[in-house]
């Protein structure tokens, strides 16, 4: 007896006992209504031909493939262009697909049902291969006529080959142009910032941070130019002064000789004044230095004169003229010839000090001028490197759109050409027979259940327990009579199937 819907074991075992014949009736109609299936069903065919990819024949170390889509974001474009309706309409003209619905449907319909006879998969990569990416992809076309299937196959194999190569050789070209234009832009801006940087080397020459160095350098050489020449200005205005006053001594010496009056001491005084002048510059420079032989010189024509008065014994006559004297006149030449050198050292001593004022104005701008200086070459720089950058991708870009054309970039290569199908791939006797039978089977399960649900016999003492709500005091077991028959074997009588009695306490 069943209880809330709940079959145990044994009464699944007893009902199957009881009722063995429906699965085995159930499980063979079922199959052959599957036969029968088989039979009556539309036939479908299934042409397939797997589509390899080849990989470039230069390696993409030495040429960078422009086209590096995954294959199977490349299949999923690929399909939407191609089975679409500009691409699967010239199918169907030309195969004359579905010549007796024509008319009878829109062309969108026919265009859908094609699409779904197209099924398309990617081939699972070698087991053991270290690159897990996809070999290729697998084209089956079903259909219900094996040859149309076959060309059918043919075509859309083709038409992927096609499309393949076709879009490739866009993408690269397309590439190709778009980084010349982007070249052409890079160099017109590469050329302005060059331009830029020109210019301001002219307008800034001497104050640029790489000729700071340079700048220090030539302000210390004409800080030492400067104080020489300083120095040499003070030695000339000293040897003017000097010689201004040896040329007073001389004129009043000369005086004194023209108006017969002698002064015997004015040549002494000289002389000692000139010992006392070279004894002075000895103790700081050589005896070679300009200054002491030019000193040297004066002391012997001092020498020389004091020899020349002491000789001369002719009284002078006055009234008479004479000729100044040879000293008189190197004297005026030496004072002239110190204005000329104490005039030059000064225009020379200006200059350098005009050119101080400038190369200090230079170091003192450096800093400004550097940061201006560092952000145009920066700017120049990054120009420069983007534009470098675009030729080398400008000219990968043409080496591969030329690999794109020569067809020995990544190519699809048909593996084995669309088979003709000799039997059809829908109905399959197996699996229909199969499939049969194992409905025979669930539904013999489900009558069988059914029965058991609908039987109401009690069998056992908790079927008593649970529906009399009355324990169980006696329980008779089967019986089995053995009789006898009348050839001398034994024979086994079941007895009934009642085997508990139950009495209500008092």
């Amino acid at each position: 007896m069943n209880r809330n819907g709940e079959i145990s074991y044994s009464e699944a075992k007893r009902v199957l006992h009881q009722h063995w014949w429906i699965p085995v009736v159930t499980i063979p109609l079922m199959g052959v209504l599957g036969f029968v299936a088989t039979r009556i069903l539309p036939k479908k065919y299934t042409s397939s031909t797997s589509v390899l990819v080849d990989q470039p024949v230069v390696p993409p170390d030495y040429v960078k493939p422009v086209v590096n889509v995954d294959l199977n974001q490349r299949l999923a474009s690929m399909r939407a262009q191609l089975l679409s309706t500009s691409h699967l309409e010239p199918i169907i003209e030309k195969l004359n697909l579905y010549a007796d619905e024509r008319g009878k449907v829109s062309t969108e319909t026919l265009i859908w049902r094609l699409e779904k006879a197209v099924k398309i998969e990617l081939l699972e990569p070698m087991t053991g291969a270290t690159d897990r990416r996809p070999p290729g992809f697998e084209i089956d076309v079903t259909f219900n006529d094996p040859k149309v299937t076959q060309q059918i196959c043919q075509e859309i194999s083709s038409m992927f080959l096609q499309q393949n190569a076709q879009g490739r050789i866009l993408q690269a070209t397309e590439t190709t142009e778009f980084l010349g234009q982007e070249l052409e832009e890079a160099k017109t801006k590469m050329d302005q910032q060059d331009a830029r940087l020109a210019e301001f080397k002219r307008k800034y020459l001497g104050s640029l941070p790489s000729e700071e160095g340079a700048n220090l350098q030539l302000l210390a050489g004409l800080n030492t130019q400067l104080e020489a020449t300083t120095q040499a200005l003070n030695r000339a205005q000293q040897d003017k002064a000097f010689n201004e006053t040896m040329l007073t001594q001389e004129q009043a010496n000369w005086k004194l000789m023209q108006s017969g009056q002698e002064n015997p001491d004015a040549l002494d005084r000289q002389l000692s004044m000139l010992q006392d002048q070279l004894t002075a510059l000895l103790s700081r420079y050589t005896p070679e230095y300009p200054d002491v032989v030019k000193l040297k010189a004066q002391i012997e024509d001092v020498k020389q004169r004091m020899a020349e008065e002491s000789d001369s014994s002719a009284p002078v006559t006055t009234g008479r003229k004479v000729r100044e004297p040879v000293q008189i006149q190197q004297l005026r030449a030496r004072i002239k010839s110190d204005d000329l050198n104490t005039a030059e050292l000064t225009k020379k001593q200006g200059q350098i000090q005009d050119q101080i004022r400038l190369i200090q104005g230079r170091v003192q701008s450096t800093p400004m001028v550097e940061e201006q200086f560092k952000e145009l070459t920066r700017n120049s720089q990054a120009a420069t490197d983007f534009y470098n950058e675009l030729l080398k991708k400008r000219s990968n870009s043409a080496m591969a759109t030329d690999l794109e054309h020569q067809q020995q970039s990544e190519t699809f290569r048909v593996l084995d050409p669309p088979n003709y199908p000799s039997a059809p791939s829908f109905p399959k006797l197996p699996m229909f027979v199969g499939g049969g039978m194992g409905a025979g089977l669930f539904l013999a399960t489900g009558i069988l259940y059914l029965l058991a649900l609908m039987d109401k016999a009690m069998y056992t003492e908790r079927d008593v327990e649970s529906n009399l709500k009355l324990p169980v005091l006696v329980s008779v077991p089967n019986l089995n009579v053995a009789e006898v028959s009348s050839n001398g074997r034994f024979n086994r009588k079941q007895g009934g199937h009642l085997e508990a009695v139950s009495t209500q306490r008092a």
